[in-house]
């Protein structure tokens, strides 16, 4: 690692900060934090590298703002299917913009699967691009300049450790190698194993039509967070709206003598699988996720009913 900053310096910092930030599994902020242990020699070389890092930080989150503003939520179904973070990571990017708005931009790098997710969900929600660039670009500077300056408080410790692997050779790469690939291999397992089990218990947007028209007196239950019905106020016929943080409290509420059919917007119907076991816990064994969510019923072509805009509004 000490050759290659050393040859490449910030071009090696732009790129895999770039790369970190489009969505490949390799983490920047060490060696960022490598950069800051050269800023004690030179300090010029830390205001370069802080510019380096927020530009690359900042070109990789615009084009995922930008693809989420065009294409909405698919591009975040796109980003759970080539990342390792679980897909719960989407349902906890909405909860924290629901929570902190804006703010979100500015803490996003600093939280594990938020960063990615981050800049696709606020184009997704519409949030104007002035106030997503001044945000986010606060963010990545206040991200970059922790790192830095981590750096250079333990520039002493990084050399000695740097030190130690180069003694170590090829067989310090082997081992870092060999785990990273059981890392990645074991999440890799994890993800298949948990979407085969939840494709079994999946009701198709047909089933449940036929379901409605037939008669069948069937719950149906809508479990998108409030930042996602605005953008989208429709629903399907009949559902009943409840946050997937309120089901554990509404659970009681709700019939156990008959099916109940949750649906949600999210990559791989994780929001509502969740809401399923919840309600499922509390005593309702009929309760099923819809394949596909709202956009699958949409795009069978299904109709669906406009959400009443809440009191006050």
């Amino acid at each position: 690692m000490t050759g290659l900053t050393a040859e490449y310096g910030l071009w090696l910092l732009f790129a895999v900060v770039l790369a970190e930030q489009l969505g490949v599994p390799i983490p920047a902020m060490p060696l960022v934090m490598l950069a800051g242990a050269r800023v004690a020699d030179d300090p010029i070389y830390g205001v370069i590298a802080l510019l380096v890092a927020v530009l690359a930080s900042t070109l990789g989150d615009l084009a995922w703002y930008v693809a989420g503003r065009r294409h909405g939520h698919r591009v975040l179904k796109l980003l759970c299917r080539i990342s390792l973070s679980p897909d719960t990571c989407v349902r906890t990017s909405e909860s924290t913009f629901t929570r902190y708005g804006l703010a979100t931009l500015v803490i996003a790098k600093f939280v594990p699967g938020l960063s990615t997710l981050a800049p696709p969900l606020a184009g997704a929600l519409g949030m104007r691009p002035s106030a997503f660039m001044l945000f986010n670009t606060a963010g990545a500077v206040l991200w970059a300049g922790a790192a830095l300056a981590i750096g250079l408080v333990f520039h002493e410790q990084i050399g000695a450790v740097l030190d130690y692997l180069a003694g170590l050779g090829s067989v310090a790469a082997a081992v870092v190698g060999t785990l990273l690939a059981l890392y990645i291999g074991y999440r890799w397992f994890d993800r298949q194993r948990a979407m085969k089990a939840l494709r079994a218990v999946r009701l198709a947007p047909a089933d449940l039509l036929d379901m409605l028209d037939s008669g069948v007196d069937v719950t149906v239950i809508d479990v998108r967070s409030g930042l996602i019905t605005d953008a989208e106020p429709v629903r399907i016929p009949g559902a009943l709206q409840i946050a997937l943080e309120r089901i554990d409290a509404e659970a009681h509420r709700l019939p156990r003598d008959r099916p109940v059919i949750v649906y949600c917007a999210c990559p791989n119907d994780v929001s509502a699988v969740r809401a399923t076991l919840k309600l499922r816990a509390a005593g309702i064994a009929d309760a099923r996720p819809l394949l596909g969510g709202i956009d699958g019923w949409k795009a069978a072509g299904y109709r669906l009913e406009a959400i009443a805009p809440a009191a006050g509004v």
